[in-house]
């Protein structure tokens, strides 16, 4: 197979250069353009001519969904891999809906990335077991799902304190002890900012939290 070039579009600068500098054994991928939103990845399209973009979701002035939609009818050449911190299965199915052709999570192994561009080149689309997962039941409960990543994030002041805590590397028991209320109280509060925020555990929820500035 051919050089491929690639592309990137991810609002953190430290993250892209992390994803090319793990990605520099594999020859025959080569990164040709950087973008931080989906507007500077758009308007840089036409001069690089990517063969696959790699597509956060959540970037500022435009996100990973619009981007994806616009790409598959401006360039429907290029192969969109979504790289995300998003777990959550219903974005999973809107973007393979949307034209996606992989999804894949920001803990993803170098690896599977350089797979998921090899396979997108040589067959059209991506699919681990994830993937594999969430589509076999989107086809059996056969629900649509228009998810929206602008939509602000509302918590209440005690989510706001158990985030933060968390987010300090607080333990559940020593949160309990600040906050005095129980350590199952505590779990509870997390396993419900967790299914609201699409992670499915504590650094996840750092990560979200972070990057959606929810704690001061």
């Amino acid at each position: 197979m051919n050089e491929i070039k690639v592309a990137i579009a991810d609002d953190h600068q430290i993250f892209r250069k992390g994803v090319i500098l793990s990605m520099r054994s594999y020859t025959n991928i080569q990164f040709v353009m950087e973008a931080d939103n989906g507007e500077d990845l758009l308007n840089k399209i036409p001069e690089f001519l990517p063969d696959v973009v790699l597509c956060d979701l959540k970037m500022p002035i435009k996100d990973g969904i619009d981007t994806t939609k616009e790409i598959i009818k401006r360039f429907p050449q290029i192969r969109v891999i979504i790289l995300t911190m998003y777990e959550d299965e219903r974005f999973v199915g809107h973007l393979m809906d949307c034209g996606a052709a992989g999804y894949l999570l920001k803990n993803t192994e170098p690896a599977e990335i350089k797979k998921a561009i090899m396979d997108v080149m040589r067959t059209g689309f991506y699919l681990n077991p994830f993937v594999n997962k969430v589509l076999i039941k989107k086809n059996y409960s056969k629900q649509k799902f228009n998810p929206s990543l602008t939509t602000e994030v509302v918590i209440s002041e005690r989510e706001k304190e158990v985030l933060t805590l968390v987010c300090m590397e607080f333990t559940a028991a020593e949160i309990a002890a600040k906050m005095f209320i129980s350590a199952r109280t505590v779990e509870a509060i997390k396993d419900r900012l967790m299914e609201r925020f699409g992670v499915k555990n504590s650094v996840g929820l750092v990560f979200y939290a972070m990057k959606n500035s929810l704690i001061d």
